[in-house]
């Protein structure tokens, strides 16, 4: 008997230096290793999580981009506290199935 891993159960963790992209508006992001990049499940690119950045957690949107190439998790103010561009962080991230699947009935 074949037993797959419910991809909703994985938690990944994995250290990420952050990068802030300047200008109005600017965006200070976690890139995710190559590895552990999850299916895009939304549209532009993007895929609901919900990610822990050094012990804070928050329903996020992890964002793909084609253009480089890679994943990235966007790092608010409110979480990353004073950490800024260069700075190593600790994430933790699982993909968020309410907002992919929608909600799971109570009796399943």
């Amino acid at each position: 008997m074949n037993h797959k891993r419910d991809p909703f159960d994985q938690v990944h963790r994995f250290a990420a230096t952050l990068f802030t992209i300047e200008g109005k508006g600017g965006w200070t992001f976690a890139p995710l290793p190559a590895r552990l990049r999850p299916p895009v499940t939304g549209s532009w690119g993007m895929t609901p999580v919900i990610a822990t950045v050094d012990g804070k957690t928050w329903e996020t949107t992890i964002w793909r981009d084609t253009k480089r190439n890679r994943t990235l998790l966007p790092v608010p103010k409110k979480i990353r506290g004073s950490k800024g561009d260069g700075d190593k962080v600790a994430v933790e991230l699982r993909l968020d199935r309410e907002r992919i699947c929608g909600p799971v009935h109570p009796l399943e």
